[in-house]
């Protein structure tokens, strides 16, 4: 029997679509713009939310990393975006950041730079600024903890070597690799760079824990101080 109140997709407000579409193929099958759709819930008269979304997703480039960077006031700036459903988005963002930072419970293990860049990648890339991160690790190097120690300017992040080190022997680490962005893309260490690398080796090997590296994190590219024979 056929149910004559049931409608076709195409017969859905174009708002309503991406609930039926996930409804039918899945949520991979959704565009970002289509996901954030869902999120906001409603365009405006003129344009529907996906429509709005598209438009929000075109000027980052279709990047979702560029749209968390976006603050309240540049999302509001898009017409149908009020402070609701822009503090919606944020919320979208923060929960996905959070996500990065999440150990599986099975503890990883990190063997060489490469190891760390795929860890950190995806939680420093695109960033404006610069920021310093110290992952510590077990007698097996397997990753225990990841903390944030610093976030500066375009150029330079100020570190405090007493503070990594409590970090480490709060968590009972035996080894800890550091690692920091460089938002030019720039992969040559600068001065400040090889100084701290230098005090944090030379303090940590007096608590008898071992920095393993410290890795310079770009988009796509990485240095690593031991790779390089500098540590």
């Amino acid at each position: 029997m056929i149910d004559n109140n049931r409608h076709s997709i195409k017969d859905w407000a174009e708002e309503d679509r991406p609930r039926e579409k996930m409804m039918e193929k899945g949520e991979q099958a959704l565009s970002n713009a289509e996901l954030l759709a869902i999120l906001i819930g409603s365009g405006t008269t003129k344009k529907s939310a996906v429509e709005l979304m598209r438009d929000v997703m075109d000027s980052c480039g279709n990047r979702l990393s560029r749209l968390s960077q976006l603050s309240l006031e540049e999302l509001t700036a898009f017409n149908g975006i009020g402070p609701a459903k822009a503090i919606t988005l944020k919320a979208a963002a923060e929960m996905a950041r959070r996500r990065t930072l999440e150990t599986s419970d099975d503890l990883v293990s990190i063997s060489n730079a490469e190891e760390t860049y795929k860890i950190m990648y995806p939680i420093m890339r695109d960033l404006p600024h610069e920021e310093f991160w110290v992952l510590l690790l077990n007698n097996s190097t397997k990753l225990l903890k990841k903390v944030k120690m610093s976030s500066g300017g375009l150029s330079a992040t100020a570190i405090d070597i007493r503070l990594v080190l409590k970090e480490a022997l709060l968590a009972n680490a035996t080894h800890f690799i550091v690692c920091h962005n460089h938002p030019s893309g720039s992969l040559r260490p600068s001065s400040d760079d090889i100084h701290i690398t230098r005090s944090l080796n030379e303090a940590a090997k007096l608590l008898k824990i071992h920095l393993i590296d410290h890795v310079i994190i770009t988009d796509g590219k990485y240095y690593s101080f031991y790779e390089e024979g500098k540590l």
